[in-house]
Parts: C-alpha cells; sequence; structure tokens
C-alpha cells in the first residue's frame, strides 16, 4: 500500500476523569501529543490527524486513545497519562505508520501500550460478491 494514500488519526478521550478527580485529562493529551509529534522532525506529522471525541467507553480505564488507519487495524489503549506516556504514543504512531495492516504484536508496542491495550479491531475489509460467483 502507498504510504501518501494512507490516513491516520489519532483520537482521545475528552470526556474520561480519573477517579475521584473533576479534570479531564483528554484536553490535555491532545495538545500534548499535538506538540510531540509535530516535534518529532520527521514526516510522521504529516499522516497523523489527532482530535477528541465525546467518549469512548473506557471510562474504568481513563484516559483512552485510539489510532485508526485506513485498511488498517484499530487499537484502543487505556490508562494513558498525558505526561508519563507521551513519548510511547508518539513511538507508537511512528511503528502504527508503517505498518501496512496496522497488525502489531502486544510484546513489541512500546513501553506501557503493551499492558494498556483494551481492544485490536481487525480492519474492515467489505467484500462484494457477484451472483453466483463466491468471494475469494
Amino acid at each position: 500500500m502507498d504510504h501518501e494514500k494512507t490516513y491516520h488519526r489519532i483520537t482521545i478521550c475528552t470526556s474520561c476523569r480519573h477517579k475521584g478527580e473533576i479534570c479531564r485529562p483528554g484536553h490535555a493529551l491532545i495538545e500534548k501529543l499535538r506538540t510531540a509529534i509535530a516535534a518529532g522532525g520527521d514526516s510522521i506529522s504529516d499522516q497523523f490527524e489527532i482530535s477528541g471525541v465525546a467518549c469512548m467507553a473506557g471510562c474504568d480505564r481513563p484516559c483512552t486513545v485510539a489510532y485508526h488507519g485506513s485498511r488498517k487495524a484499530t487499537y484502543l489503549f487505556g490508562d494513558i497519562e498525558a505526561d508519563a506516556d507521551i513519548g510511547d504514543l508518539v513511538a507508537f504512531a511512528r511503528l502504527y505508520a508503517d505498518l501496512p495492516d496496522g497488525w502489531y504484536s502486544s510484546f513489541d508496542r512500546p513501553g506501557k501500550l503493551r499492558h494498556t491495550t483494551l481492544a485490536r479491531i481487525p480492519a474492515a475489509v467489505i467484500a462484494i460478491e457477484a451472483v453466483g460467483e463466491p468471494v475469494s
């Protein structure tokens, strides 16, 4: 697959709250991640859109972060801290951008991300079957 035709997005929950706290760390995480990726000095900043979403239903494991790519597996990570985990999030973005299908072993994920994966969702592949012809 051609790198220029692959679109990547990192989505961060903006409604997550750590238990017993009123702050919502997702907003700070979005800004810190944008800054860290832009400061990386390579093409990674051109390959990712970083945005927030109101809820990703990871309330028990805040803050949640998802990596999406066209025709790639999607990852959902929980228990992410804006200050402590920026390096791991940027490292994973670099790795994810280079994977043709997004499939990455949990043992090879950077730092804390190997233990905080909530889901890996296979890429959606839509097959159209012609009448009478099997899908290959």
